[in-house]
């Protein structure tokens, strides 16, 4: 991808460190956290409002979370996350502990 990522939707960091950050993340219905995985840090995702649906591969699987639910997506393993339904979610990610990174990918070509 030659694209820089562009964060979707409303994004409040709520802290942020050498090895953890965390983020208040709204999205509306269309929007979405593409494709991507990280090699160490694991994503924790905790629905704050509205309903929240996480796609994941190696192996395929959904995830849908309501209010007070929450799901870790270890590194390594490509997801996405998208408001589930018509209405937008408003959720808290927690990203760590280790180096932050973003790899872009294309559910079609992993090979994980």
């Amino acid at each position: 991808m030659s694209e820089g990522y562009v964060r979707a939707g409303r994004v409040h960091w709520v802290a942020k460190g050498a090895d953890v950050g965390v983020q208040e993340r709204t999205l509306a219905p269309g929007q979405e956290i593409p494709w991507h995985y990280h090699s160490v840090i694991t994503d924790t995702t905790y629905c704050l409002e509205g309903a929240v649906e996480i796609e994941m591969l190696g192996p395929h699987e959904r995830v849908l979370l309501g209010v007070g639910q929450s799901h870790a997506v270890p590194g390594n393993r490509p997801h996405r996350i998208t408001p589930h339904g018509d209405q937008p979610c408003r959720f808290l990610l927690i990203q760590g502990v280790g180096a932050y990174d973003r790899h872009p990918v294309h559910p079609a070509h992993w090979r994980g």
